[in-house]
This record gives structure tokens, sequence and C-alpha cells, in this order.
């Protein structure tokens, strides 16, 4: 018969033999944690005060104490808080490979702004420009879709002093995006609008495959949503808009620095910080 005493009934230790050690995992931002108790699933979004902060799909927040309890890609993890990064000697550069400047305050709005077709689209942009972004004083909107851009137009038109950058998805020849976008360069608010645009079907694809860790973006056939595609080509959940959300919270999180997106995303965005910030 197993003794899980052992031969000496006083030693110590014999309460945890036999008992399953669980992973620790540190609670960085923006990783998709599940709470075992009542379903609840979100993206961390802070720690504080031995308390994790966790955003779901709809933007509704809500706290939880760190320590076992929660699910991390199904299995069952301590959650712990992250160690903080060791001090940086010389400059820092940020997430778009440019030099933080030694006064990180953020710089009071401008006119000009930049309007992004997509969440994710405008996810992605804050992630790896956000810094350059608030330095500059350039504000980011969430544009719903590019029909809808003659609308924003018209409600606040643009000018010299108020230029808008425009990023939308899919901007090839023919598309229904290029034929709106040739519009408004012949428009009346064509001289102070820039709209630019990468040439894939989801700003996912904009996301390297290595940062990602697969081999490609795989081809999704027409007739079904591409990103349900994308998550069933992979092996990832894709049942409803939260497997989606989660989808793409892991590879917003693959993204450290701007070597982790296409150069065609990367110099379009470059593209439209240089418009936005030109001198008056």
């Amino acid at each position: 018969m197993n003794d899980r005493y052992g031969a000496d009934v006083l030693a110590t230790g014999w309460q945890g033999h036999g008992r399953r050690e669980l992973r620790r995992v540190a609670a960085s931002r923006d990783l998709v944690v599940e709470v075992a108790d009542d379903g609840y699933c979100g993206a961390v979004v802070g720690v504080s005060s031995g308390l994790v902060e966790l955003e779901d799909r709809h933007g509704r927040r809500r706290m939880f104490p760190l320590g076992p309890g929660f699910l991390v890609d199904g299995g069952d993890v301590v959650l712990v808080a992250p160690t903080a990064a060791p001090a940086q000697t010389g400059p820092r550069r940020t997430a778009s490979g440019s030099f933080a400047a030694a006064d990180t305050r953020a710089r009071i709005a401008r006119a000009s702004r930049i309007l992004v077709e997509g969440r994710h689209d405008a996810e992605l942009v804050e992630r790896v420009w956000g810094d350059d972004l608030r330095a500059e004083g350039v504000v980011v909107e969430y544009l719903q879709g590019i029909d809808l851009l003659d609308i924003a137009l018209d409600e606040e038109p643009p000018s010299r002093q108020r230029r808008y950058g425009v990023l939308v998805d899919h901007l090839v020849p023919n598309s229904k995006e290029s034929r709106i976008a040739d519009a408004v360069a012949r428009g009346p608010h064509g001289a102070h609008v820039l709209i630019v645009g990468h040439p894939w079907i989801d700003v996912w694809q904009c996301v390297t495959p290595r940062a990602v860790g697969i081999e490609r973006w795989p081809e999704v056939p027409r007739g079904i949503e591409f990103k349900v595609g994308v998550c069933r080509a992979l092996g990832w959940p894709a049942r409803d808009q939260a497997d989606l959300a989660r989808a793409w919270q892991r590879i917003l999180a693959s993204v450290k620095s701007y070597r982790d997106l296409e150069p065609a995303f990367l110099g379009r965005v470059e593209e439209l910080i240089d418009f936005v910030t030109e001198p008056v």
C-alpha cells in the first residue's frame, strides 16, 4: 500500500504529496484570462495592490485578486504580478523604433487627426505608435467604415490647419475602397485629406506570421468570413464573437515592436503621421 506520509510521520510536506503544482503566469498586459468561477473572460489591462483588472470584448472591466482560480488557454494557472523590467541605460526606444523624448508628457491634441477603419486597426496603431502619437499630440479616431468618410468630413471639414489622414484595409485597384478614396481626392476636401491603405483583406495579416508563430496566413475561400476562416484553419476556436476577440488579443499580444509588422503597413502609418504633423 502507498503510504502518503512516508517513513517519518513527523516529516514536513506530506500535505502536498500528490497535489498538482499549477503553472504560475505573469499577468502581463493584453494576456487573455478566464475566471474559473464564473467564466468571465477578458484581457489584462492593469495590475495593482494584489488585484488584476480584466476587460472583456464589450469594454466592461472587472477586478479580481491575483492567485489561483484562472484559466489561460484552457489550463488552470496561478496569476502573479509581472516583475518589473530592468531599468534601461541610454535613450529609450518606442515600439515604433524612434527615440523616446526625455519629457514624456503628452502634447496638447492637434486639430489634425488620423482616422482608422476598424477597431483592430486602431488598436494595432496604438500598440506600436501610441507613444509617438501622444508626443506629437495626434489623436487616432475609429472610423466605422470608409463609406462613412464623406459624412465625417462634412461634419468637421478639413483645412490646412485640420488635416485628416485615413487608413483603410484592402486599398487595391478597382476595389470599393479605392473608388471612394479617388472620389474624396477629387472632391472639395481632397487637398487636406490623405487616404492610404494596405493590400490585405484584414489588418490581422499586417502582423508577420513569424510574430504569431505560424508559417503563413491561411487563404480563406470566398463566402467564409475572413476571421472565422483564419481561426478554423489555424485550429483556433471560432464558435462566436468571443472566440474571435480572443484570437485578436492573441495576435495583438504577439506584436512587441515595428519589427512584428509588415513593411507595407509600417510605411503607410508613417506616411499618415508625417502628413498630419507637417508644419502649417
